[in-house]
């Protein structure tokens, strides 16, 4: 990076099944394994969902940067479910991305070229790109 504008930090212990909180205290965090990965389940959060919910909310600022710069009204109501999976590959564990977004009154191929756009500049896109498969489409 050439300048870093913002810095985050939290810290978690106990891995998995632990806690996690940013040093503002603003989030608090117990984490749980899912069943489906070995662990109990339970109450808390996974690192999987955090991804998720950081990735699709970065993705709508990044869209609303990119229609603001190419003077596109952008509906309120846009929304990103993003769904991150983990599995097995050679070296140990990996992720995949699939992001469902909602461009409410929006012509689908704008909306497309849009997503694409916005892919080209998010931190989250550019943090993946090349590294796990990422895939959107607009319904």
């Amino acid at each position: 990076l050439d300048k870093v504008l913002y810095t985050a930090r939290a810290t978690s212990t106990g891995g998995r099944t632990g806690t996690s909180q940013t040093d503002d205290g603003s989030l608090k965090l117990t984490l749980s394994t899912p069943k489906e990965l070995g662990g109990a389940g339970g109450p808390g959060n996974n690192p999987e969902q955090l991804f998720a919910a950081g990735y699709s909310a970065c993705f709508i600022g990044a869209m609303k940067a990119v229609a603001a710069r190419q003077k596109i009204a952008l509906p309120s109501e846009v929304s990103i479910t993003a769904e991150v999976g983990i599995g097995p590959i050679p070296a140990g564990f990996g992720l995949q991305v699939a992001m469902q977004v909602s461009v409410p009154g929006m012509d689908k191929a704008a909306a497309e070229a849009l997503v694409a756009a916005a892919h080209q500049v998010c931190p989250y896109s550019n943090a993946t790109r090349g590294n796990i498969d990422v895939s959107f489409t607009v319904v």
